[in-house]
C-alpha cells in the first residue's frame, strides 16, 4: 500500500504487527525520448505493485539522485554524493523513529550506488534494524528476462520503455542504436558525454511490443515481492 493512503494512526498500528516498509529511490535525468523521471517512476511502481498483496507500506520515491554525467542535458537534476548520503540517512532515521525496523530500498538508478556504504554504517549504529538494497532492473531473474527478450538493452533503450514512462505524442526511432563507447564516456565531462551519446540511449532498440514489456514487468514485480517478503534475519 502507498503510505500516501495512510494516516499516522494507521502507521502506528501497522508497525506493531509488521515493521517492514519500502523506500523507492530514483533520479531525474535524461532518458532520450522517455520521461526524465523514468527511474523514479519505475522504482516506485515496481515497489507498489510488489508490496500490494503484502500490505507493506511504500513511501513516495525519492526523486533526485546522483547523475553528474548527464548535467548538460536540460531537465536533469543531480545531487552531490554528500548531499544524497545525508538525505538517505535522515530518511532512515525518520523511518526508525516511526517504528520501522526492516526497510527495503528499491533503487531505480545505477548512480545511487554510493548509498550502499551508508547502509552498512547505519546498521552498525542501529543494531536492531535491517536494510535491503534492491536494484530491481538488474536483479538476477529480471536481468535474465531482459537478456531473453533482447540482449541489446541499456539506459533509455527499450528496456525502460513502458506505457508508464512514455511521453504522449512522442514517436520512437525505429532503428537500433549502435553501442556507445562506454570507456570513453567514463572519462568524459558532461559536455563531452552529451556529444558522445547524442539522444541519450546507450544502445539497442528504442521500443519493443507491449507484450514483451509486460512479461518483463511481471518478473520484476515478482522478484521484488520476494525481496520484501522473505529472507529477513
Amino acid at each position: 500500500m502507498r503510505i500516501a493512503d495512510m494516516n499516522w494512526m494507521q502507521v502506528e498500528e501497522r508497525v506493531r504487527r509488521d515493521d517492514r516498509c519500502v523506500l523507492p529511490i530514483g533520479s531525474v535525468e535524461q532518458h532520450a525520448y522517455l520521461s526524465l523521471c523514468v527511474d523514479m517512476i519505475l522504482s516506485e511502481k515496481v515497489a507498489v505493485d510488489a508490496a500490494a498483496p503484502l500490505g507493506v507500506p511504500v513511501y513516495p520515491a525519492v526523486p533526485f539522485g546522483i547523475t553528474p554525467y548527464f548535467a548538460d542535458f536540460p531537465g536533469t537534476v543531480s545531487l552531490r554524493v554528500s548531499t544524497y548520503i545525508a538525505l538517505i540517512e535522515d530518511i532512515l532515521e525518520s523511518l526508525y523513529r516511526g517504528g520501522f525496523r526492516r526497510v527495503v530500498i528499491v533503487n531505480g538508478h545505477g548512480g545511487n550506488g554510493p548509498v550502499m556504504g551508508l547502509l552498512q554504517e547505519w546498521m552498525g549504529r542501529r543494531r536492531d534494524a535491517r536494510v535491503k538494497f534492491h536494484e530491481w532492473w538488474k536483479s538476477p531473474r529480471t536481468w535474465e528476462k531482459v537478456m531473453q527478450i533482447d540482449p541489446a538493452a541499456s539506459h533509455a533503450s527499450w528496456m525502460e520503455n513502458f506505457p508508464w514512462t512514455r511521453i504522449a505524442g512522442i514517436e520512437m526511432p525505429k532503428a537500433k542504436k549502435p553501442p556507445v563507447d562506454m570507456a570513453a564516456m567514463r572519462l568524459s565531462n558532461p559536455a563531452e558525454v552529451r556529444v558522445l551519446i547524442g539522444d541519450g540511449n546507450y544502445h539497442g532498440l528504442y521500443e519493443r511490443p507491449d507484450a514483451d514489456m509486460q512479461a518483463l514487468w511481471n518478473v520484476a514485480v515478482e522478484e521484488t515481492r520476494g525481496i520484501i517478503e522473505r529472507d529477513w534475519p
